[in-house]
């Protein structure tokens, strides 16, 4: 077992990686990857329960949700856990070295900033926050506090992608001149209730809605995050769900970050809800020797054009990459070259991207002895203001030019509304 004096040396010096002295600190005076974290659980039905689930190797001393139901539930595997219905209090608990953050969309920014002020560990689920500035923040806030960090992008710790990645850099197909990105969900395109119905006994209703503008209770917004993710109050639909894991693939295979222009179009436009469909298209610069890049995303009905032989209507979720020397055709499980005859006898490159030690273990191990994690909040905070921009784009149904450093539409004023959203009172990063 390494000494305490030659960890934090190895710490200091990997600050490269999102990672610093404050680990030491939190281990309580452990010193390898098999002594215990005690977390905390913010957000324990649902997705909450998954994730829960993946770390339940270590020590769960705290359970929050707003939902008595869930939280007595999760209270009975994991008694020894102090319960809450506020994660602000749960946040105060002194005992605590991470937090997993499962709850509504609308919430994940507030609880992930505070938890790293307190100099926190975080896991949250996907997508990582409600607008583009939360995006921006939780990535910063986590280089500010040096803690380890992981975005619930489950399938980037996978095989398939890997490969994909390797393919695309290594030149299988060429410099890749566009990535088509799609998912069959389809939105809802609703309108607000006119009716209100009770509270649930087993519902906090006002913390539910937590920094939201207050609305009165429908179970229309119930349900799971497939119903509550298409409101705009409290997600960014399918692309802001869907997106956050299917973007992903060709944001690091194409080692991309922030676009120059983004647009967008849907089947309709609600002021409340996500369209039936949305299409969107990003421009992104030169990066190194790679090409300029055009993005596209298509949800509900709408796909790319097919590519010779295969039939996209058929594929629920992919991607296509497109590069001067072929196509690459993907989803989690699957890579396809195209022309198929022309890549008959192809010879993929020696894999060079290590296995995952498993997507909850990285970040534990991440925790305990400050190895890096793949999803940390500074490369997935740059998807998510990168995917948000396109429900932007949409709501105010202009072409964005887009000026990273100043986070502003510098052609739309009208933007800034949607790229920074207010808060109810009492509610804050």
């Amino acid at each position: 077992m390494r000494t305490c004096a030659s960890r934090r040396r190895f710490l200091q010096t990997s600050a490269g990686f999102g990672v610093g002295v404050l680990f030491v600190r939190h281990l309580r005076g452990a010193d390898a990857p098999s002594n215990k974290l005690n977390l905390a659980i913010a957000g324990v039905g649902g997705r909450g329960a998954a994730n829960m689930q993946g770390v339940a190797s270590e020590n769960i001393v705290a359970l929050c949700d707003v939902n008595r139901r869930h939280l007595k539930a999760a209270a009975e595997k994991f008694p020894q856990a102090k319960t809450y219905e506020d994660w602000r209090e749960m946040l105060q608990q002194k005992d605590l070295d991470a937090v997993v953050i499962s709850t509504t969309d609308h919430t994940h920014a507030l609880i992930g900033v505070n938890a790293m002020k307190r100099g926190l560990h975080v896991y949250c689920e996907k997508p990582l926050a409600h607008s583009v500035y939360e995006a921006r923040q939780m990535g910063e806030w986590s280089k500010k506090a040096k803690v380890a960090t992981q975005h619930g992008t489950q399938v980037h710790a996978g095989e398939n992608f890997r490969r994909v990645v390797e393919l695309i850099q290594s030149g299988a197909i060429g410099p890749v001149r566009e990535a088509h990105v799609w998912c069959s969900r389809v939105g809802p395109a609703h309108d607000r209730p006119t009716e209100e119905k009770p509270v649930p006994d087993y519902l906090n209703w006002d913390l539910w809605l937590g920094p939201a503008p207050y609305r009165p209770f429908h179970p229309i917004y119930m349900g799971g995050c497939t119903v509550w993710e298409q409101w705009w109050d409290f997600g960014n639909g399918t692309l802001g769900d869907m997106g956050s894991h299917l973007i992903d693939l060709p944001f690091w295979a194409l080692k991309l970050r922030h676009p120059l222009t983004v647009e967008a179009e849907g089947d309709v436009r609600k002021p409340e809800t996500y369209p039936h469909w949305l299409k969107v298209r990003w421009e992104h610069p030169a990066r190194g020797d790679m090409p300029p890049v055009k993005v596209f995303w298509y949800d509900g009905i709408q796909r790319p054009p097919n590519p010779p032989g295969h039939d996209l209507q058929k594929w629920g979720i992919g991607v296509l990459f497109i590069g001067d020397d072929g196509m690459l055709l993907a989803d989690y499980s699957r890579r396809i070259l195209l022309p198929e005859e022309k890549f008959k006898n192809f010879q993929p490159p020696k894999p060079w991207i290590p296995p995952s030690p498993g997507h909850y273990q990285e970040w534990l191990l991440g925790c305990k002895t400050g190895s890096p994690t793949l999803c940390n909040f500074d490369y997935a905070g740059a998807l998510i203001e990168h995917n948000l921009l396109g429900t932007v784009a949409f709501r105010v149904d202009k072409k964005l030019q887009w000026d990273p450093a100043q986070l502003k539409a510098t052609n739309c004023p009208e933007a800034d509304k949607y790229i920074r959203r207010e808060y109810r009172a009492g509610w804050s990063l």
